[in-house]
């Protein structure tokens, strides 16, 4: 049997850490061969002294300190400190279904060059705006073909959530890029697959996860998810996936429609039906998800700023990396 460790970067998360642990004992995997490593980014709250009641009485548990208080530095401390055949990587806001970790490990059984496997996401909603937002990201219409979220496929995939890496998988490509505050997991992902690893998604491999959303944070975080995957390109020299350029071709088209209308009735018009086809295809995806008229306007909402954040995310993303060059220094990383 492998042995698994899970990997919980973590900061004030005192309301939610205790039912993750539990989640994770309660696994029908032997939990003999789990052991958990929650890498605190100094909380200020009781996060610490609740992980350390779980580790005096289960000695599989461990509170690692996170000094530089980003994800993947979280990451790649807690992936260090273990010697496991597979390290999988978790959210402190998530809960594991009971057969979690033994999916996982079964659906390696998919391929022997699958170096990850994942599953899907269910959102549990803390609030009416968090509902509105889960289920826009939910939606194809909201994020594209990412599997894990809409849960609509077993297979192959270029991402997963909370993925379940070979210990084999960072002897060949190494760790978490720390220069990274966002798209950590999807930059290392591609690294996984240019190294000749597959991605396994399997919808029996479930998770909760506690969603407490607000439109404003929405706008903030897709913003920096655009930008940094603008940076993740120019390191790797490549577009890692198509989908990412929608959004910016969207925001393109708002600038360039919006400003080529006062100069043709011809461009006037064409933006117009670019606009109106836009609204209707919002409509119809968010009707669908919706169980009234005001969520319905909600849910066309939370796609707008979905597809407009990270579309000026990444066009300023291409402003700075690429036509200003813009450096990042480690300082500028740690204040993020």
């Amino acid at each position: 049997m492998k042995t698994v460790a899970i990997v919980i970067p973590c900061r004030n998360e005192e309301k939610y850490i205790a039912k993750c642990l539990d989640s994770i004992l309660a696994q029908d995997y032997d939990v003999s061969k789990i052991s958990v490593y929650v890498c605190d980014g100094k909380s200020t709250d009781g996060t610490a002294a609740i992980v350390n009641e779980y580790a005096g009485r289960n000695s599989n548990i461990f509170l690692l300190i996170n000094e530089k208080q980003t994800t993947p530095f979280a990451l790649n401390l807690g992936i260090k400190a273990s010697t496991a055949d597979v390290s999988i990587i978790l959210g402190a806001h998530s809960e594991l279904y009971p057969d979690y970790v033994s999916n996982c490990i079964a659906a390696f059984a998919h391929g022997d060059l699958i170096g990850c496997t994942g599953g899907i996401i269910e959102n549990v909603y803390e609030n009416e705006v968090a509902e509105v937002i889960g289920k826009a990201m939910s939606s194809g219409f909201g994020v594209g073909n990412a599997h894990f979220r809409t849960g609509n496929k077993d297979g192959y995939v270029d991402t997963v959530a909370f993925g379940a890496y070979k210990k084999e998988v960072f002897e060949t490509i190494g760790f978490f890029d720390e220069e990274l505050i966002r798209n950590q997991d999807d930059e290392f992902n591609f690294r996984v697959l240019k190294n000749n690893f597959s991605i396994y998604l399997a919808r029996n491999i479930r998770s909760k996860y506690y969603v407490r959303a607000a439109f404003d944070k929405l706008f903030k975080q897709y913003y920096q998810y655009g930008y940094w995957k603008v940076y993740v390109n120019k390191k790797h020299r490549t577009v890692t996936t198509a989908r990412q350029l929608v959004p910016l071709a969207f925001v393109l088209f708002l600038l360039v429609g919006f400003i080529s209308s006062f100069f043709s009735h011809i461009f006037l018009y064409l933006f117009l039906a670019g606009l109106t086809s836009y609204a209707l295809l919002s409509a119809y995806s968010a009707a669908r998800l919706s169980s009234n008229i005001k969520q319905t306007f909600q849910i066309m909402k939370a796609f707008f700023i979905l597809h407009f954040s990270y579309g000026i995310g990444y066009l300023q993303g291409v402003i700075d990396f690429f036509i200003f060059q813009k450096q990042i220094k480690k300082e500028e990383v740690l204040t993020r």
